[in-house]
């Protein structure tokens, strides 16, 4: 038999692979990048140990997109935790890239375990670990080898990923980029290089026809990149990338002019490349560069605003302290009135024409008070859909400059439906459908209400894509309506007279409740989610006192100034991987199973 090669590490693990016991029974086998290990539901009856390479571990839903659990590194086990409880794998784990593999069968690894105690110690400090890393919510073993791949003809590629390397190395990082020159190397060399940076970098240029396939194989996430002031060229997916595309591990980055005012035509690009992100980047802009940045690095920050009716101006000022304080917004998430206020920030509005959109939109003059005979709704929602229109026009979702997603109900499907594409007042029209206010939108035979009905506060959802640090502004909170609010008027020629009904009757106090009430195990899990939790005291403003906007925005503002203040590192840091140079000067253990993902693979 083949003498075993050794394994780039020590540690008990690494060491029950040279025990007879172990030793004579382990096959040692190459895994070419896109394949799989093992599936989910596969029997666990192997140990696998990487010895080169990467794997990546998925969990699939039945209807919803691959979950991407994390990357699992040389020198870390794959599949030991299905094989200890003796149940069937529940992820599937393919090769990143060319990997090398040990495979130790099931009753060999216990007869050297009982030779290695210190194995199933170790394992043990494993199952710790994992259970950290889920408390955090995001992957275990975040990527941190990407791939750039052209698109289309978006000129020289190396400039554009060098560029991302000096900016990379600017957040404190080993990082290098690596392209053709790199086409002989064996395997060892990749891991090496993989092994002294916290961030490799591959590139490919357009007619380097036998390097660009390669690339794919080489990394746990790939970009492709186009040009975004032409129109999308359909290539179909990037050569090599077959496991990545399939896995959602595929993303778009589009170089836009330097003058440009917003981007055009992404859709078709999205259509043409089955990217699950879009990114857009203006030739030049150091800001974008940076977002960039703090996207490979997971320090990029997402803002998730809720619903609440006029309440949800908060967000407004809530907005205007994160800028003040410097924290960027790099992703946006809302629903109902939140998903208005963040799409606005997502289409680049700055603080003044912000608070001119909203204060003609819905503060000048009511939005709902289009009364109609309530067939379906309270208000016939004409207002509401031609303010949209006004103010966000025909800018579809992946047109916009932040990467940004909002919430509505599906009443026919009865499950929550993410809009992260199409055109972008439909899906706002949808979010903020309120049951009995607003007339439902529609999505062919499907039935769309305010999103606040099934998850108000969607900051899980932006956990489940993102790794970076979490703003959360919820303002469902505060004391909501009482019977003062939904109390008969005295008078209804006085209540007419007045002005009040502009607001709509006081069962729309009522009915906004209602769709805003979100049970506490979906609020626990939103408000878990979040690094940064933002409660604006907001109770004193009536759910449906559209004109109530300077009091909601300065709660919102001094809420979050005060949230902000409880932290010591800056917000984009708050999920910040250490570097190598970092834990080297902290003495910490370079222990294998630091940030691995194997754990979370069985």
């Amino acid at each position: 038999m083949a003498v075993l090669p050794e394994i780039p590490v020590d540690s008990a693990l690494a060491r029950l692979f040279r025990q007879p016991r172990a030793r004579d029974r382990t096959i040692w086998f190459s895994l070419p990048g896109g394949s799989k290990l093992f599936g989910q539901g596969d029997p666990s009856d192997q140990l696998y140990f990487v010895r080169t390479g990467r794997l990546g571990a998925f969990r699939r839903e039945e209807g919803q997109e691959p979950n991407f659990l994390g990357i699992i590194r040389p020198g870390e086990p794959a599949g030991e935790m299905a094989l200890i409880a003796g149940i069937p794998h529940s992820a599937d784990v393919y090769a990143l890239r060319d990997s090398e593999i040990f495979a130790v069968p099931k009753d060999a690894f216990f007869e050297a375990c009982d030779a290695e105690p210190a194995v199933m110690i170790e394992l043990a400090k494993l199952m710790i670990l994992r259970s950290r890393q889920t408390a955090r919510r995001g992957p275990v073993g975040e990527p941190s080898v990407f791939g750039f791949v052209p698109v289309g003809r978006p000129g020289p590629m190396r400039p554009i990923v060098e560029r991302l390397e000096r900016e990379i190395a600017a957040l404190g990082y080993a990082v290098t980029t690596v392209g053709a020159e790199a086409a002989q190397a064996p395997t060892e060399w990749f891991s090496e290089v993989e092994r002294v940076h916290d961030f490799v970098l591959y590139v490919a240029e357009r007619d380097e026809t036998n390097w660009a396939p390669f690339v794919p194989r080489q990394v746990d996430r790939l970009f492709r990149v186009g040009r975004g002031d032409r129109p999308a060229e359909s290539e179909g997916p990037a050569a090599g990338a077959a496991t990545l595309q399939d896995q959602g591990l595929v993303d778009l980055i589009l170089m836009q002019p330097a003058d440009a005012v917003r981007p055009h035509g992404s859709e078709a690009w999205l259509d043409a490349t089955g990217a699950a992100r879009i990114f857009h980047i203006r030739r030049g802009a150091a800001p974008e560069f940076q977002r960039m940045a703090r996207v490979l690095t997971g320090q990029a920050v997402g803002l998730v605003l809720s619903g609440g009716g006029a309440r949800a101006y908060a967000h407004v000022g809530a907005i205007k302290a994160l800028r003040e304080r410097n924290v960027p917004i790099d992703f946006v998430g809302g629903s109902s009135m939140g998903a208005i206020v963040g799409a606005g920030v997502a289409m680049g509005w700055g603080e003044a024409e912000m608070d001119a959109r909203l204060h003609e939109a819905f503060v000048d003059t009511s939005p709902l008070d289009d009364i109609a005979l309530p067939l379906l709704a309270m208000t016939h929602g004409v207002k509401v859909s031609d303010r949209l229109a006004q103010h966000f026009g025909e800018t579809q979702i992946a047109d916009l400059w932040l990467p940004f997603f909002c919430l509505s109900s599906n009443l026919t499907t009865g499950a929550y439906q993410l809009h992260r594409r199409s055109l972008l007042r439909q899906a706002l029209r949808a979010s903020i459908a309120l049951p009995g206010v607003m007339p439902p939108a529609t999505d062919g035979q499907n039935v769309l209400v305010d999103g606040a009905v099934m998850k108000n506060f969607p900051a899980d959802i932006m956990r489940s894509s993102h790794l970076g640090p979490i703003v959360g502004v919820d303002v469902t909170t505060s004391r909501s309506i009482t019977a003062k609010d939904v109390a008969r008027p005295s008078s209804v020629w006085r209540w007419i007279r007045s002005g009040q009904w502009r607001l709509g009757p006081p069962i729309v106090s009522l009915l906004m409740r209602t769709a805003t009430v979100s049970t506490g195990r979906d609020l626990a899990a939103a408000r878990e989610a979040t690094d940064v939790l933002i409660q604006p005291d907001v109770s004193k403003i009536e759910i449906r006192d559209w004109g109530a906007y300077d009091e909601a925005v300065e709660a919102g503002y001094r809420a979050t100034l005060t949230a902000l203040d409880k932290h010591t590192r800056p917000i984009p840091e708050l999920r910040r991987r250490s570097s190598l140079r970092e834990q080297a000067a902290g003495g910490a253990a370079a222990t294998p199973f630091m940030a691995s993902a194997h754990a979370a693979a069985e």
